[in-house]
């Protein structure tokens, strides 16, 4: 979805050495780097990557498919909910207010290496980092994030080997995600599910956006210009059934998977003039 708004692809280890050189001299990849060690380890190296994504990040100008996606939601009844992995913020920018759920936390939001009693999930607005090099991916020691106590914080981002992630802010985007997906299912409004761009390699999304589709007993749109392939068969993973337990859950159905091979934007532009020639 971000690759649209100009944001780099750091699908395979070539487009993301592209970006980040000093990381292909290092041989690190992605997950490599989307370790909370690092930020223990050398922080000013932790920084200068995360802090490169950060400052990209609130330059970044999400493009028209956003709006495209908000627009079909301001007409609908029971609007729209989002959930994504993406840690961009960018729904948020785009002014999909409070109905985002980031499954994977958010890049704007940081928290400290190991979180107790009395700590909490903070506004990264309130930290201007300096531009950083590409080419050496490192910012001064003085610049990097710190509390009061100058202990050093880190993205609230859910990495790998992550037991130190504090999850209670994507926590409390779940309960509304939930109260909405069971009022959209007591309606017996008609629905859709719209995944933009999620892959396979780490596939959160793709389960979760499976899941719903059954759960609803409603299509599934599958935009991806590599992997959009779609379940043939009935899918609703265990986790699911478990969350949403107590709701009152009766559709059930095998998913109708409609799959697009486009980018987002490309995709959402096509179904957009298709409705409007509708009408």
């Amino acid at each position: 979805m971000g690759v649209d708004s100009g944001l780099p692809d750091f699908r395979g280890r070539e487009g993301f050495w592209k970006e980040y050189p000093p990381l292909q001299e290092r041989d690190l990849s992605l997950s490599d780097m989307a370790r909370p060690d690092w930020f223990e380890d050398d922080a000013t190296f932790a920084w200068g990557f995360y802090g490169h994504r950060l400052n990209l990040y609130r330059q970044t100008v999400p493009h028209q498919g956003f709006q495209i996606l908000k627009r079909w939601a301001e007409t609908r009844r029971h609007g729209s909910f989002v959930y994504t992995s993406n840690v961009d913020g960018a729904f948020q920018k785009a002014g999909f207010g409070h109905n985002v759920l980031e499954c994977h936390g958010s890049i704007h939001h940081l928290q400290p290496l190991t979180p107790g009693a009395g700590s909490e999930v903070i506004d990264a607005g309130g930290f201007k980092l300096p531009e950083v090099n590409t080419q050496t991916l490192r910012i001064p020691d003085e610049a990097v994030p710190r509390d009061a106590t100058g202990s050093v914080l880190r993205p609230n981002i859910f990495m790998f080997g992550d037991y130190w992630w504090d999850s209670s802010r994507t926590d409390s985007q779940k309960r509304p995600h939930g109260e909405w997906l069971r009022d959209l299912q007591a309606s017996g409004s008609p629905a859709v599910v719209i995944e933009c761009g999620a892959g396979t390699a780490i596939p959160t999304v793709r389960r979760t956006s499976e899941s719903v589709a059954h759960l609803l007993g409603c299509p599934l749109i599958r935009i991806n210009p590599r992997e959009a392939q779609v379940p043939t068969h009935k899918v609703c993973s265990q986790e699911w059934r478990e969350r949403y337990a107590t709701g009152a859950w009766t559709r059930s159905s095998q998913i109708e998977g409609i799959p697009l091979e486009l980018g987002s934007l490309d995709a959402l532009q096509k179904l957009d003039d298709a409705l409007l020639r509708e009408g």
